[in-house]
């Protein structure tokens, strides 16, 4: 979102991104992890609402260095259009804000009006006591529908 200070991004938690998701169809969700997490782990299922999301790596495994053309291929998804609201999710919610502070940074620069909105936790989220993701909280761990590959 836009102010007078600069572009700034906000976050939601899973259940309330599905709530903002559902209340605006235009809006689409990127997911910024890796190919080897979407096939392995999963991605949000948004079929239910009608929603987009698109699969866009952030950072490319192996080294997990920046993808260059980040910003191009977000705006090749978008193909012209800037919705209301753009949202970002990653494992637990570190990549995701980075993507969607460039994201906004980027709009922002270019004059057009989106909130970028990271979502909290992320997919997999934080770690648990006996360090595995996935049961703690997230998307998944938050009973919010998702698919495997």
């Amino acid at each position: 979102m836009s102010t007078d200070k600069g572009p700034r991004v906000s976050e939601l938690l899973p259940n309330e991104t599905w709530d903002a998701l559902a209340k605006d169809p235009g809006s689409v969700l990127f997911d910024v992890r890796t190919k080897a997490e979407w096939g392995f782990v999963g991605t949000p299922d948004l079929s239910e609402l009608g929603n987009k999301m698109h699969c866009i790596e952030w950072a490319q495994y192996p080294d997990m260095s920046v993808n260059p053309r980040f910003v191009a291929e977000v705006k090749e998804a978008l193909g012209g259009a800037t919705p209301s609201q753009l949202f970002f999710i990653c494992r637990s919610g570190a990549r995701s804000l980075r993507a969607a502070e460039t994201v906004s940074n980027e709009l922002n620069d270019a004059g057009h009006v989106c909130d970028c909105i990271n979502v909290a936790e992320g997919f997999e989220g934080d770690l648990d006591p006996q360090k595995h993701r996935g049961g703690l909280n997230g998307w998944k761990a938050r009973g919010l529908p998702w698919r495997q590959s």
